[in-house]
C-alpha cells in the first residue's frame, strides 16, 4: 500500500516556520518536525528550501483576505481599515512574533534570491492594486478627495503598513499599528 502524501502538511508547516522564525532561521529538518514527516520526504515535494518559500508565499497570499476589500456593500475605507484590523490581529494576536510573509522575505531574502524577490515584488503590486481600487471607490463615493493620489497613496499604505509590523515585532507592542490607523485613517484619508 501506497503512503499518504505530506505534501500539505510540510507546505503548513513551512508557512508557519517561516511566518515565525523567518527564512534563514528555518532549516528543513525545522519544516518537516513541525509537519512530522521524515526529512527526505521535503525533497519528494519541493526541490529547495527556495521552492517551497514560494509556495508559502502563495499561501501566505490567500489568507490576505483581499475579498473584504473588494466586496461591495460597505463604505471603501470601512473595508479598507477592516482589512488592516483583521492583519493586525494576528500580529497582535501571536505576542508579535508573526509579521507579514511578503514584507519578511522581503526585507531578508530578496537580495540573494531573485525568485523570492520577484515573487515578493508581485505580492506587493497585488496587494496594492487592490488598496488602490478601494480608494478609488472612496473618491467616487467622496469619502476622499478627488486630488488625492490613489496609487501613491496606496503604495504609502502598504509601506506604512509593512513599517509598522516591524516596529510593532521589535517593541511588542501595538502602539506603531495604533499610529498606522490613527494616521491613515484620520489624518491621510480624512
Amino acid at each position: 500500500m501506497a503512503r499518504a502524501s505530506k505534501r500539505e502538511e510540510i507546505a503548513q508547516a513551512a508557512l508557519e516556520q517561516f511566518r515565525t522564525r523567518g527564512f534563514n532561521a528555518t532549516g528543513i529538518s525545522d519544516i518537516t518536525s513541525a509537519a512530522g514527516a521524515p526529512k527526505g520526504s521535503f525533497y519528494n515535494h519541493f526541490a529547495s528550501k527556495e521552492d517551497c518559500a514560494l509556495e508559502a508565499l502563495d499561501r501566505y497570499a490567500v489568507g490576505l483576505r483581499f475579498d473584504m476589500l473588494d466586496t461591495a456593500g460597505r463604505p471603501p475605507l470601512e473595508r479598507l481599515r477592516s482589512h488592516f484590523e483583521f492583519m493586525g490581529s494576528d500580529t497582535v494576536d501571536s505576542g508579535f512574533v508573526r509579521g507579514c510573509l511578503v514584507g519578511n522575505f522581503g526585507a531578508e531574502v530578496a537580495d540573494h534570491s531573485e525568485e523570492i524577490r520577484s515573487a515578493v515584488q508581485r505580492g506587493f503590486q497585488q496587494w496594492a492594486s487592490h488598496i488602490e481600487r478601494v480608494l478609488a471607490e472612496a473618491q467616487e463615493s467622496g469619502e476622499v478627495s478627488a486630488s488625492l493620489d490613489v496609487s501613491a497613496t496606496a503604495l504609502f499604505v502598504l509601506s506604512a503598513w509593512e513599517g509598522a509590523l516591524i516596529a510593532a515585532r521589535a517593541d511588542k507592542s501595538s502602539a506603531a499599528i495604533d499610529a498606522f490607523f490613527h494616521m491613515v485613517f484620520d489624518v491621510v484619508l480624512r
